[in-house]
């Protein structure tokens, strides 16, 4: 088992800690929060072992998760790296591009392990259809949320919206060609409200919609490509596939036949798979200890962070 230790005991951070001390894969060592009122709590209502600086705690372990607010990212991630530790850290990897190319050039440099969480990955509504998007050449996504004051230090794009960014850039194979959008602060010091249009270079184009100040909760993705259309509820996890074949010679009388203006008929299918419901925050970290014991590539490493980054940094430079 691997040791690990947690940074950061805020809502998040709880979590993961719960699930840490539940993992077969993990043995939970302890915990650091810079404040001391709320670390206390936490260790007196759960037994967590509070350690008194986060060096104590990243010599206690092998692995470190951060789970700190975003500003600290960087600094924890990088003290943990240097002596030789793995890190997951949660999204965004660091609050800018220079600091997230950084460290993924740390971890090399180290030769330890790290991962993103981008928890969304994990989704069971996404992971039962993944394999099913090939070469999409539209996709749209809705995330919408009620406000709550926590996560506004940070625009709406590293807040919600970079949870889409990194699911577009896992099943389109093509680099990013031109980026356009608009943000409006409404409550915060920063976009509450934002809507980006990603271009790549193979043609395909991402339209995307966050919002923090919605009357009601949605995360839906949807994505277009030839003969089929599929669409993921990221929170319902529900998901849907939609294709369409050559019309066969003696289709079923129920059959649902499409015939376009050239007369080419087609027959509509529904594909929907089986959803393996899960604890996607578990299964994140548990793949990052197989990731580790296997010596493989993360399934969301630092660098690919690091471009959910830039392309979302990029988002934010078209408001200004």
């Amino acid at each position: 088992m691997l040791k690990a230790g947690v940074l950061g005991a805020g809502h998040l951070g709880k979590i993961h800690l719960k699930l840490l001390q539940q993992s077969q894969k993990y043995e939970l060592i302890g915990f650091y929060d810079p404040i001391r009122e709320n670390a206390l709590k936490v260790a007196e209502e759960f037994g967590y072992k509070l350690f008194d600086s986060i060096e104590e705690l990243i010599d206690a372990v092998d692995v470190v998760d951060i789970v700190t607010p975003t500003l600290n990212h960087f600094v924890c991630a990088k003290t943990a790296i240097k002596k030789g530790k793995h890190i997951f850290i949660e999204k965004p990897i660091t609050k800018t591009l220079a600091e997230a190319e950084e460290l993924r050039d740390l971890v090399k440099e180290h030769r330890v392990k790290g991962q993103v969480g981008h928890v969304e990955r994990f989704n069971p509504a996404f992971t039962a259809v993944k394999d099913k998007i090939e070469s999409p050449m539209f996709i749209e996504t809705h995330r919408l949320a009620e406000f709550n004051p926590r996560g506004t230090d940070v625009p709406v794009v590293l807040d919600l919206m970079i949870h889409d960014i990194d699911i577009i850039l896992s099943v389109v194979n093509s680099k990013v060609k031109n980026i356009n959008a608009s943000g409006v602060s409404v409550i915060s010091e920063t976009p509450d409200i934002a809507n980006a249009r990603i271009e790549f270079e193979n043609g395909c184009v991402a339209n995307l919609t966050a919002s923090r100040i919605s009357l009601k909760n949605m995360r839906k993705s949807r994505f277009f490509q030839r003969d089929a259309y599929i669409s993921v509820d990221f929170l319902e996890k529900k998901c849907e596939v939609v294709k369409m074949k050559d019309l066969p010679e003696n289709p079923d009388e129920f059959a649902m036949i499409l015939q376009n203006a050239e007369g080419v008929k087609k027959q509509i299918y529904f594909d929907n798979p089986k959803i393996e419901q899960n604890n996607a925050i578990l299964d994140e970290l548990e793949s990052f200890a197989d990731a580790i014991h296997n010596n493989s590539t993360p399934i969301v490493s630092l660098s690919q962070g690091t471009e959910a980054l830039d392309v979302a940094q990029q988002i934010i430079d078209c408001f200004k």
